[in-house]
């Protein structure tokens, strides 16, 4: 009964953070939006502004609400999303939950992908460096994490891009279909191939991190007294790892894994740009610079709400995995 409790007050001080995230999210967007030089008419006319009379302009304007103060556009705003409305996207005009939900679901199985990966890798690199410590293996693990944490996501999809789709072309270039082929006759392998350099590029976001953060925790537990104690005995390597380091240091790299989810959502808008991918980053670079506030603000909001539910299943997961947590410790 004590631990449903504290499960309980747990889970409403969750939602009550993610109430005040945000409203102040929303708020500092907007605020952000409006003090942007970008003309949101001309951006929705685009290149067909010499064309377009200035009744028109003041139409459009008038129809989309931006001749209104910015206060007032942001309370006609939040009263629609109160209501279930997000609004309608300038861009596609299509409602802006509709575009996300379609651009999200090829950005969640890149990132998907990218997270598995980067969790894999990284936690595999990080075991061996630490079991081999002080040989060259561990200092080339070490030497390639922090070449990869000081290398931009963009600038690694260029050179993914160069070397196998230029050099050794294995790969397309870029989009998530291969271009000109209807969507009925695009298959699950032409997506898969479209998607692996994508894929990699964002997982080398979150390999060094998981990498160097295992070698370390699992190095003090191989100097430790009761691993020192299991050697003498004659216990060493995989067996020696599966008893006493696996458990202790699976804990904080799950943790770690799951709050990476906002590197990798950072991420993904730079590597779909990079690769062209139709994604939610794309959509979130393409909203931002042609003034499409409804979708920007939707995108924001969903954003947010993906960070705050991967962070949240890291401590879900935390009390899942720590028995004390288990017991009714509050974090």
């Amino acid at each position: 009964m004590a631990v449903m409790t504290v499960t309980v007050k747990f889970v409403a001080r969750q939602f009550f953070k993610l109430i005040l995230l945000l409203a102040a999210v929303s708020v500092i967007t907007f605020i952000l939006i409006s003090n942007t030089p970008i003309d949101p008419t001309q951006a929705y006319i685009g290149a067909d502004m010499l064309r377009v009379s200035p009744e028109q302009r003041a139409a459009i304007s008038e129809y989309w609400g931006l001749n209104d103060p910015p206060v007032e556009r942001f309370l006609a705003w939040g009263n629609a999303l109160v209501q279930g409305d997000f609004g309608t996207s300038m861009i596609h005009r299509e409602p802006v939950l509709d575009v996300i939900a379609d651009r999200f679901k090829s950005s969640l199985v890149l990132m998907l992908a990218a997270w598995v990966l980067s969790g894999l890798i990284g936690f595999a690199a990080g075991v061996l460096a630490a079991m081999k410590q002080g040989t060259w293996i561990d200092r080339i693990i070490k030497w390639y994490c922090y070449g990869l944490s000081s290398t931009p996501t963009f600038w690694a999809g260029l050179l993914l891009l160069i070397l196998f789709t230029v050099w050794i072309p294995v790969f397309p270039v870029g989009l998530g279909v291969p271009a000109g082929v209807e969507a009925a006759e695009v298959t699950w392998l032409d997506r898969v191939r479209h998607m692996i350099l994508p894929a990699l590029t964002l997982s080398i976001v979150g390999i060094s991190n998981i990498a160097l953060h295992t070698r370390e925790k699992l190095v003090e537990v191989l100097d430790s007294e009761y691993v020192l104690f299991a050697k003498a005995r004659g216990e060493a390597g995989f067996i020696l790892f599966r008893r006493h380091g696996l458990r202790n240091i699976l804990l904080p790299a799950v943790t770690l894994q799951f709050a990476s989810f906002s590197e990798l959502f950072g991420g993904a808008v730079l590597v779909e740009q990079v690769f062209s991918y139709p994604g939610l980053g794309q959509a979130t670079v393409e909203a931002s610079t042609r003034g499409d506030v409804p979708l920007l603000m939707g995108i924001v909001l969903f954003s947010t709400l993906f960070v705050f539910t991967g962070n949240l299943l890291s401590e879900l997961v935390y009390r899942w995995i720590d028995p004390r947590i288990r017991e009714g410790q509050s974090l």
